[in-house]
């Protein structure tokens, strides 16, 4: 086994490494000759390089030889990461077929593991991955989208996508590659600010579409405090507004936006940070959290009622839109049951959320990031947050 010192290493193996392992001849000419990135995006082949061939059967030992026949013999070659690069399902690879799944070791209950499909062979499944990176990137046949941004680019580069997953995978496009060519253009919906004076120009009536056009509230200059002096996040609750609704958030419509102190001020054992006149609440996520604006810079930030604590959540308002329609907007594509959102794995999806987000609007979703209430919001699992079912 090798791995070339290039900027992306390439592990190629040998003949020998090969051994019976693997008898599909264009899957040992691939390994031995073009051989597998150690990762693109959120697949890594870093375990193959570190550990070399192992079968199911090697890594779980197999208790009480419980393991499906099928699954025995398969080669555990990488995995699926997460957004913070953890591993969340092992990569295997057939080696008579040449075919690529994932799976889930459950060591207690092997007979309780599948196969589920991710590419008809080595080949294709690095095809596919490059795909994606070269839309993430704008680069190769995706370059053509720089600058370009709004819904029907969003949906445009969806088409190229399934296109090119499609052809690869005889019109039988593996869940995990759909769900990709569903959510991983939303990051081209909506380009950066340039007349807004926000990081983003969201498209007009993007939200009214989303949510419809009475779940959308527009404030009033009466509804500011004196102390919410950032002009553009005025005039973007004022002509765009919110969603009242936005499934983690509620907007609170009841009164004029009052001020971290003010909402307080039933409390006076409150424990606030400093400077709570110029910060605004928009209202409430779960759990007794605060969503607040820095009136002097339109910073969007967390407020932990029981922690007493703030930490970055958006840029500003247009970002926090955005997140709140990419939230939406999931949640309404999981509803149609032909996209298939629901039948991949949730890791997987709450990852491709949180690139999508990351490339949008930073803040927060960085990971080295110390908290951040959106990504663990999208990867919680338990709470669904990204099931519509």
């Amino acid at each position: 086994m090798s791995t070339t010192g290039t900027a992306t290493a390439v592990i190629t193996l040998t003949d020998d490494d090969l051994d019976t392992f693997v008898t599909h001849a264009s899957t040992r000419r691939w390994l031995t000759g073009t051989g597998l990135p150690s990762g693109i995006g959120l697949l890594s082949f870093a375990e193959l390089d570190q550990e070399g061939l192992r079968t199911v059967a090697d890594v779980t030992g197999d208790p009480g030889d419980r393991l499906a026949v099928e699954l025995r013999g398969q080669l555990v070659i990488g995995g699926l990461l997460d957004f913070e690069g953890q591993e969340t399902e092992p990569v295997l690879l057939d080696g008579v077929t040449g075919e690529v799944s994932t799976t889930d070791f459950w060591y207690d209950t092997p007979e309780l593991m599948e196969r589920r499909p991710l590419a008809p062979s080595l080949e294709k499944l690095v095809r596919f991955a490059s795909t994606a990176e070269e839309l993430a990137r704008l680069r190769g046949r995706f370059a053509s989208y720089a600058d370009r941004f709004g819904p029907q680019v969003a949906a445009e580069a969806t088409r190229q996508l399934l296109a090119v997953f499609e052809e690869g995978a005889d019109g039988e496009v593996p869940p995990y590659w759909r769900m990709t060519a569903l959510i991983r253009p939303l990051s081209l919906t909506a380009g950066p600010g340039r007349s807004s004076g926000l990081a983003l120009d969201l498209p007009v009536r993007l939200l009214d579409q989303e949510f419809g056009q009475g779940g959308i509230w527009r404030f009033e200059d009466v509804d500011f405090p004196a102390t919410l002096t950032h002009e553009p996040t005025r005039r973007f609750l004022r002509e765009t507004g919110l969603p009242e609704d936005g499934v983690l958030f509620q907007l609170d419509t009841d009164v004029p936006l009052p001020t971290l102190a003010e909402h307080h001020a039933d409390e006076p054992a409150a424990e606030l940070p400093d400077g709570t006149e110029h910060l605004i609440r928009l209202g409430y996520l779960v759990e007794d959290n605060s969503l607040v604006i820095d009136g002097r810079t339109g910073a969007i930030l967390h407020w932990s009622e029981p922690e007493a604590t703030l930490h970055p959540l958006n840029t500003d308002v247009s970002t926090l839109a955005y997140t709140l329609w990419l939230l939406h907007h999931e949640r309404t594509l999981d509803e149609n049951q032909d996209h298939g959102l629901s039948d991949g794995p949730y890791a997987q999806l709450a990852a491709t959320m949180l690139q999508v987000l990351s490339t949008v609007d930073p803040t927060g979703t960085g990971t080295d990031a110390d908290w951040h209430y959106w990504t663990e919001a999208f990867q919680d699992e338990a709470s669904g947050v990204l099931s519509a079912l």
